[in-house]
């Protein structure tokens, strides 16, 4: 077995996030992923066949970034942690979002971890 931390980072999208009422326009989220991906041996053929290929995961995003809007940062990750776990080989999953502009010093956001 052969393991592997795929990242996608700091994909910044714009979506409806958040509870209050200045938050019913779309804002600044930024969203960070780490995937462990097991294979069952290292790529040998260097084809993106033998691996998983990262373009899903962006492209989740930006769905549900397009989506309806969410309350919560956490209703967000599990999303993402979902979309990642639906592959076989994604054994691990830390995903991290973090709205950019509710503060003017700080950002503010959640991460979680879910393993299969």
């Amino acid at each position: 077995m052969a393991d592997y931390t795929i990242i996608l980072d700091a994909l910044d999208v714009m979506m409806r996030l958040g509870i209050h009422p200045h938050e019913a326009a779309p804002q600044r989220v930024r969203l960070s992923v780490w995937m462990t991906v097991e294979y069952s041996a290292p790529p040998s053929a260097d084809r993106i066949a033998d691996v998983l290929d990262y373009d899903f995961l962006r492209d989740g995003i930006l769905r549900l970034a397009g989506g309806p809007p969410l309350a919560l940062q956490e209703t967000l990750v599990e999303a993402v942690a979902a979309l990642c776990l639906a592959d076989a080989r994604v054994r691990e999953v830390r995903v991290r979002s973090m709205k950019l502009d509710v503060y003017p010093d700080a950002g503010v956001g959640c991460e979680i971890v879910r393993r299969r």
